[in-house]
């Protein structure tokens, strides 16, 4: 039997690039932080249904619930120093639920979804908008109408980005979020650029030397 239900599916912008920089024990840790994270932002009835690498999906019967637990992710993961950015998609339909997993367009759609949204936001479909119980309770950006592979017609999106006030330097190399300037490594020469350790300031060095194009 299919049910209507709220999907959020979130992953982290750079974890390769950290994976390839950091080595898998950095990686895995920065996952259970991650998962740390999501569970200490869900809201109500909002659970974790699973977890593939860096991927989660979030679930909610209640659209409201689902978009506070947005807001909370977003926010806390801006928040954490070393840490990457966050980038996702929200929607909201029918699925099949077949031992504790689910199926359907609904799930496809929303990892579409997920894939467009620029890091550190998380874009919402008009069919989930339009299921929220009280829209004005959130700061909401059309992103326009876009279509999705296999998907017929166009759908209105809606970007949902984090209200961090603090002032963020972004490592070019392994793509952490630098909060703590003081705890950082600088360039040697240039000003405002930061890494999260020697080894990267390193490694920038080296590709800049032989490849200044890259990063």
């Amino acid at each position: 039997m299919e049910e209507n239900i709220c999907i959020l599916m979130s992953d982290l912008s750079g974890y390769t690039a950290l994976t390839e920089v950091h080595g898998a024990v950095s990686a895995a840790d920065l996952i259970d932080r991650y998962i740390e994270i999501i569970k200490e932002c869900l809201v109500d009835d909002c659970h974790l249904q699973e977890r593939t690498g860096d991927e989660v999906m979030v679930v909610s019967s209640n659209p409201d619930f689902l978009l506070a637990t947005a807001v909370r992710i977003i926010n806390s993961t801006s928040n954490e120093h070393n840490f990457l950015q966050v980038h996702g998609g929200i929607h909201y339909g029918k699925v099949l639920t077949r031992h504790n997993s689910y199926f359907g367009t609904t799930i496809n759609l929303t990892s579409r979804i997920a894939a467009k949204a620029s890091p550190g936001t998380f874009w919402c479909s008009e069919a989930f908008i339009e299921s929220l119980f009280d829209k004005s309770l959130f700061k909401l950006q059309s992103m326009g109408k876009h279509t999705f592979k296999n998907i017929s017609g166009v759908m209105e999106m809606y970007e949902l980005r984090s209200e961090c006030k603090n002032k963020v330097f972004i490592d070019s190399v392994c793509r952490m979020l630098i909060l703590d300037i003081v705890q950082a490594t600088k360039h040697p020469k240039l000003e405002n650029i930061f890494f999260c350790s020697p080894a990267c300031l390193d490694i920038y060095l080296k590709s800049q030397s032989t490849n200044p194009e890259v990063y």
